[in-house]
Formats: structure tokens, C-alpha cells, sequence
């Protein structure tokens, strides 16, 4: 087992990553490792589209419900976390298969990261005072004054990585670009990756997708969801978990800011943009196999795919 590759499962959201591990199931005892910022978050169900009991049941998930809202989790974690998992995975004969959408994880993982500065909440809360006086855009052109390689990259309403940028500028006096150019630390044991990726061939599928997706996690209660999160008085809007995407739209609204339906317009087009970059990641992966995830079938190709790696 050690020597046959790990598949990875990939694409933008909502192109089907989830249904098509199960047919994966069908044919070999996988176990998933959940490739997700989002889903490791306890209570933070319906928005992060995370595997229902009976689908974690019928198929065992990893890394999921790992971490409260007010924790942070770091793509070096992850790296860690999988590594130690992988290895339990073959140890007990079946088949790991890392499905998800935060490439940064997988780019870890394989290759591992630069030594960057470990975050700093009073830094954090700091920028994000300062980003509610300003706004996102003039963060970013702060940042395109420190570090104009990084900004260069980000989108300027993109508050994540913006401040992220700040915060290791901050930190450490050194430029997220100086950092990078930093040799990266390697894990330990490295593995055969095969990249599955699933794209859509038409943008505006996607769109559609996304868009019908979120209204339904409406309907099924994201919003009572998110008032859950709103209650507790240790979460905020600059704690990774409430900016996921999705949820802190919805914060926005129970904050009295925007109404509900500018709420939902907003979520969809930030999720929309989140797909996009996913997209351009995913273009950029050296060797990874597309499949068109507006295909009836293309489960069933990845499935052909698998068998090149896999004995069936």
C-alpha cells in the first residue's frame, strides 16, 4: 500500500468533489482526508457543505469538526495532520484519498512551506480596526506600498490574504515576498501525488451552480447557523472562521450593515470569486487530469483514471 500513489481530488466548489468520492467507495476502501479550511470548524455545517452523518458514516472522513470558531488552523497543521493520517490510511490496508478545494493544504503537504512568522491576534485585531475605518482596497494599497509583488497577486477586496500579508510585514519587518523566496521546509516522507481535477467547461454552469447551492443552504437553515456563531461573545469578523466565505456575509447582515438579500448577493458573488481563484490554482498544477464536471459521467472517469493507479 505504501508504494501505490495518493489521489487527490480537486476542483472549484460545488463541482462535485463530495459525490464523486462515493463512487470511489463503490469500487475501493477509501477513507477521505477532508482538504478544507472550512470544514474543520465545529458548528459550521450547512455553508461549508460538510458530509452529512450518514455520509460520514458510510465513508470515513478525516478533519472535520477539528477545530472551534475560535481557533486557528494553519496549512502547516494540515500537513502534518495528513502525513500522520496517510500512514494509518495504508496501515490498515485501504485507500487514502485527500478531496477538497484549499490548495494551499495540498500545496503543503507535497512540497511543504516557507517558515513563516506564527500569527499574532493583537496584530490581527489592529488591521482589521484599521480595515473597518478604510476599507479592504486601501489596506491593499498599503500593502502595494510595502510589498508590491504580493499585492500584485491579490485581489484588493481579498481581506484574508491581505492581512496576512500586513500582519507577517508587522511581525517580522520582512516582506511575505522576502519570505517566499526563503527556501521551503520539506516533510519528512514524500508521496506520489495524482492530481483528479474536476473543471467545469463552461463558467456560467458554475455559476448557476453556485448560486442555486447557496439559496438552498439558505433554506435549510444556514442563517439560523450563523446567528448560532453571532451569539457567542468570543467570535468575530476577523477570526478566519467567520470570514469563510458565505458566513461573514451573513454576519454582516445580523450586524444590521447590508439587508438579507444584499447579504445573499454578496456571498454568492464572493464564492464565485473564490472558484475562480481555486480555477487559476488548479491551472497552474503541473500534470493534473481534468475531468468536465458538467459530465454526466464524470465520476465514472475518474474512476477509469483510478484504475491506472490502483489494482481494481
Amino acid at each position: 500500500m505504501n508504494d501505490l500513489p495518493i489521489l487527490c481530488l480537486a476542483g472549484p466548489t460545488a463541482s462535485g468533489k463530495s459525490a464523486t468520492t462515493h463512487t470511489l467507495a463503490q469500487y475501493w476502501p477509501i477513507e477521505v482526508i477532508v482538504m478544507d479550511s472550512a470544514t474543520i470548524y465545529r458548528g459550521m455545517d450547512i455553508g461549508t457543505a460538510k458530509p452529512s452523518a450518514q455520509e460520514q458514516a458510510a465513508i470515513p472522513h478525516h478533519l472535520l469538526d477539528i477545530r472551534d470558531p475560535a481557533e486557528s488552523y494553519s496549512a502547516a497543521e494540515f500537513a502534518s495532520d495528513a502525513s500522520r493520517l496517510i500512514q494509518g490510511i495504508q496501515a490498515r490496508g485501504r485507500y487514502p484519498v485527500l478531496c477538497g478545494g484549499t490548495m494551499l493544504y495540498y500545496k503543503a503537504l507535497r512540497e511543504g512551506l516557507n517558515d513563516l512568522p506564527q500569527a499574532d491576534p493583537v496584530i490581527r485585531r489592529q488591521l482589521d480596526e484599521r480595515a473597518q475605518e478604510i476599507g479592504w482596497p486601501a489596506m491593499h494599497e498599503e500593502l502595494r506600498r510595502i510589498d508590491p509583488d504580493t499585492a500584485a497577486r491579490l485581489a484588493p477586496r481579498d481581506s484574508q490574504r491581505i492581512q496576512r500579508a500586513l500582519e507577517i510585514f508587522h511581525i517580522s519587518g520582512k516582506t511575505m515576498s522576502d519570505w517566499l523566496q526563503e527556501k521551503a521546509q520539506p516533510q519528512e516522507k514524500s508521496h506520489h501525488y495524482i492530481t483528479l481535477s474536476l473543471e467545469p467547461q463552461d463558467r456560467a454552469w458554475l455559476h448557476r451552480r453556485i448560486a442555486t447551492r447557496y439559496r438552498d443552504m439558505i433554506e435549510q437553515g444556514l442563517l439560523q447557523e450563523v446567528e448560532k456563531l453571532h451569539q457567542r461573545s468570543d467570535l468575530h469578523p476577523g477570526l478566519t472562521s467567520i470570514r469563510c466565505v458565505g458566513y461573514r456575509q451573513l454576519w454582516a447582515y445580523l450586524d444590521g450593515e447590508v439587508s438579507l438579500e444584499q447579504a445573499v448577493e454578496q456571498a454568492i458573488a464572493a464564492t464565485r470569486q473564490l472558484a475562480k481563484r481555486q480555477l487559476t490554482w488548479l491551472r497552474s498544477e503541473p500534470g493534473r487530469l481534468q475531468f468536465n464536471c458538467q459530465d454526466p459521467q464524470a465520476a465514472e472517469h475518474v474512476v477509469a483514471a483510478a484504475r491506472h493507479y490502483w489494482p481494481a
